[in-house]
């Protein structure tokens, strides 16, 4: 079956290799990345490796909020279903780790932004679809103060973090919507991967980035995950696992997603 898919962060690293494997299935593939020059080469590459394919671009910076709700209003402008969102961009570590507004960016980025993207995209995704979020091996009790701007973080903390968060909102909106869809999966989809992200951080090449790519492609389109909302796969020990216990607490992923819904509170 032919699918409309969104992937963030899909210029390089895991989301290009995970658009370079379904552009090869037919199915019609919006990128987003926040470079209009690095987006026109990873389209370029992906239709002359495969002519036939059906390509779209879409530019936004995921550390700034209004700019995530323009990106969710271009793709709404062009489609009125979206099968498969996977919520792949992040960031570890960056020369300018707060926002404009004192926001520490891999809050912003690697949870926050998906959050609302996620939210503002509902409409068009129908209860037969899926929402992938890339969760990791690093999880780290979620500091609000931190992700209110009040604290400041190392990078290696503000990932755990960050990437809880996601976990956590994850449980939160796939326990909301119940059977009513669509699915909502977090993944770890590999530790240490031959990212830009693992080779900034650790200065090491990595391992196979095919493997993340592979695992995100199953939890979008595999029977296997068509009762997995709601669960986290790890695919360092290849199965489904528990995350962090804070992930499972419902009161804590309540708090936070109460703090991110004050954070973007007014942004359409």
């Amino acid at each position: 079956m032919i699918r409309t898919i969104f992937i963030t962060g899909a210029t390089d690293g895991i989301g290009f290799e995970t658009a370079k494997l379904l552009a090869t299935g037919g199915h019609t593939l919006l990128l987003h990345g926040r470079s209009d020059a690095k987006l026109a080469t990873a389209k370029l590459k992906l239709s002359e490796a495969n002519p036939n394919a059906t390509i779209e671009t879409f530019r936004a910076d995921l550390s700034n909020l209004p700019e995530v709700a323009d990106l969710a209003a271009a793709v709404k402008e062009k489609h009125t279903k979206l099968d498969v969102l996977i919520n792949n961009a992040g960031v570890f570590k960056t020369a300018e780790p707060l926002t404009d507004h004192g926001y520490d960016v891999r809050f912003i980025v690697n949870t926050v932004a998906p959050y609302l993207l996620t939210r503002l995209l509902m409409e068009v995704i129908p209860a037969s679809g899926r929402i992938v979020n890339l969760s990791s091996a690093a999880q780290a009790p979620v500091d609000l103060d931190a992700l209110n701007g009040r604290k400041t973080l190392s990078d290696n903390e503000a990932y755990a973090q960050s990437k809880l968060g996601i976990t956590m909102w994850s449980f939160a909106m796939a326990n909301s919507l119940s059977a009513n869809g669509p699915l909502i999966i977090s993944v770890n989809p590999g530790s240490l991967l031959a990212s830009k992200m693992v080779k900034e951080a650790y200065g090491i090449p990595g391992h196979d980035i095919s493997v993340g790519a592979e695992i995100l492609i199953r939890a979008s389109l595999d029977e296997e995950f068509s009762m997995a909302s709601g669960r986290y796969f790890d695919n360092d020990s290849k199965k489904f696992a528990a995350p962090h216990s804070d992930a499972l607490d419902v009161d804590k992923n309540l708090a936070l997603t109460a703090a991110m819904d004050k954070l973007i509170a007014g942004i359409h």
